[in-house]
């Protein structure tokens, strides 16, 4: 007997679209999607990203790079599965000197993917924050905390945009039925950073290498959670493929100070930094830290990499950039 036809399903090669894909975590992406058979298209301006996240794709056949601003119309003349909207400013001191940009591509742009993800009947996920919870009055955070934000205070550009992409993700879900996912992102961390970013993680390593002091900010009793980027892509890998309509935490549930996390960067650096204080900026969370249940339950997913293991290879790409 003849074998069976695979249905095309089976046989075709999915293609995904990463905006922001020059990103800290847009190339990660990247490479996990390649890594799994995609082709992948990623769209980025370079306001934040770089090109040396995604040089060694260079010359991979089932790589494109269009660099864009996706508050631009986005035309592709290709079938597209899936669109990854990574595409934004993702630490304070780049939302703080761009706010104007990092509201549009939260808007704007986030229309415009949905837009290509409609047209192209693609299912699409939206890289949505822990900064939507604000400074916490709920803690741990769970999905249903609406947040507590200051809509008109510094952080109110970075908070709002992806409030707004949030509403507008489940406005095109209801009114034209896109598939849509959204994963609210908590503290990640990993090679690929850019050590000024203004996030702790590349500042508190930047500073040890360098043998400067370590900046903490208050009291240092402000808490975070911190996850490693491997852990993290894996978890919006799923949510992709999942049938969750509603937003997903993913993210560490090890929650630790900022106190605890100075002495961790230097013990793990060998560095003899000193630790130094100083006042905690306007609105800064006092405690950040997923509840994850739903991660677990939904998309089997859960961190695997302990933060010593993580921190080592930050570090070790961290020594080639200082």
């Amino acid at each position: 007997m003849p074998a069976k036809k695979k249905p095309a399903s089976a046989t075709k090669q999915p293609t995904s679209v990463i905006t922001g894909g020059a990103g800290f975590l847009g190339s990660h992406l990247a490479d996990l999607l390649l890594a799994r058979g995609h082709k992948v298209i990623a769209i980025d301006n370079f306001v934040t990203g770089s090109v040396d996240n995604i040089a060694h794709l260079g010359g991979n056949p089932n790589f494109k790079f269009i660099q864009q601003d996706v508050t631009e119309f986005i035309f592709l003349d290709v079938p597209v599965n899936f669109v990854w909207h990574f595409a934004s400013p993702a630490s304070p001191i780049d939302y703080l000197e761009i706010p104007i940009q990092t509201l549009k591509v939260g808007s704007l742009g986030t229309h415009k993917a949905l837009g290509l993800a409609k047209n192209k009947g693609a299912r699409f996920l939206l890289a949505s924050t822990s900064e939507i919870y604000g400074d916490p009055l709920v803690h741990p955070q769970t999905e249903e905390y609406w947040g507590n934000v200051n809509t008109i205070g510094p952080r109110g550009c970075y908070d709002e945009a992806k409030r707004f992409a949030e509403a507008l993700a489940m406005a095109y879900h209801r009114e034209h039925g896109v598939e849509t996912r959204i994963v609210r992102i908590f503290n990640t961390y990993g090679p690929r950073m850019r050590l000024n970013d203004g996030r702790v993680v590349p500042a508190f390593v930047s500073q040890a290498l360098k043998g400067k002091p370590l900046t903490v900010f208050g009291q240092g009793t402000q808490t975070r959670s911190f996850c490693y980027v491997s852990d993290l892509i894996e978890g919006i890998y799923r949510l992709m493929n999942s049938s969750s309509v509603d937003p997903v935490n993913i993210g560490n549930p090890h929650e630790m100070s900022m106190l605890e996390f100075a002495r961790e960067i230097i013990e793990a650096t060998g560095s003899r930094s000193k630790i130094v204080f100083k006042p905690l900026p306007q609105d800064d969370p006092k405690q950040r830290r997923p509840n994850i249940t739903r991660a677990k339950t939904k998309l089997g997913w859960e961190p695997k990499v302990p933060l010593k293991e993580g921190l080592k290879k930050t570090i070790e790409y961290f020594r080639t950039k200082v």
